[in-house]
């Protein structure tokens, strides 16, 4: 059950060929960074994520991961998304970025599922889409 779980949270995660910046106009972003794969925060935020895995694919929600030294879901530089998107390499952080290319929330614990669909659906492109 919680390997499936994970498994869905997979199929969330972004093409790898992708920057985040071409992601503009076309997805949201849960951009989630951690300093170690084994981070519990890491965890809890992708089983929130595969918890809500139906909600995240309406709201066209992309997960870009940092880990250590490598990006999963993004062909960016995990030293130039914690730069631009002022994210620790020590610390667990999780930025939502709307399809503006905007910051919509910042967090250093994992959020959840209830306040990203909040968030999203007070979003203006969210809310002209579902007229």
């Amino acid at each position: 059950m919680i390997l499936g779980k994970l498994l869905m949270t997979a199929s969330l995660i972004a093409a790898a060929s992708t920057s985040v910046a071409a992601m503009q106009w076309q997805k949201r972003v849960l951009l989630v960074s951690a300093p170690q794969a084994n981070d519990p925060a890491r965890a809890e935020q992708r089983r929130i994520v595969a918890g809500w895995k139906a909600g995240a694919v309406e709201r066209d929600l992309a997960v870009v991961e940092i880990v250590g030294d490598r990006v999963l879901g993004a062909s960016d530089a995990p030293a130039a998304l914690r730069q631009r998107y002022g994210l620790s390499s020590a610390a667990f952080g999780v930025v939502l970025i709307g399809k503006d290319g905007g910051v919509k929330l910042r967090q250093t614990r994992p959020i959840p599922a209830a306040i990203l669909e909040e968030t999203i659906d007070a979003m203006p492109m969210r809310r002209a889409g579902k007229r």
